[in-house]
């Protein structure tokens, strides 16, 4: 086993790599925008835990969150940022060097 600092497990961001938050940033580079409902049934997450990822996501500067109405619905939006999708290319390209590396 050699000390290898390219390793490209070190370039996994710890906010983006945690996978509910993956699959976030995923469906939201899929979508463009998408409400907290859409988020929630998709992924299969309960509000509590949508809820927490997407503040972490949030605090990052990963998506942006807007609130507003839908007839009289109250609706909170999810969007992904530019950072946020640098941050997505950034470990989709770290987990495809690791597959070259595993020969996969």
């Amino acid at each position: 086993m050699t000390d290898d600092l390219s390793h490209p497990t070190a370039n996994f961001d710890d906010a983006v790599h945690q996978p509910t938050r993956l699959a976030i940033l995923v469906v939201l580079h899929e979508a463009g925008r998408a409400d907290f409902g859409y988020l929630k049934r998709t992924l299969g997450l309960t509000d509590g835990n949508l809820g927490r990822h997407l503040a972490t996501l949030e605090d990052n500067g990963l998506v942006e969150l807007s609130k507003g109405f839908e007839g009289r619905r109250p609706r909170t939006w999810a969007k992904l940022t530019a950072p946020g999708r640098r941050a997505l290319e950034g470990e989709l390209k770290a987990m495809r060097s690791l597959l070259d590396r595993l020969g996969g």
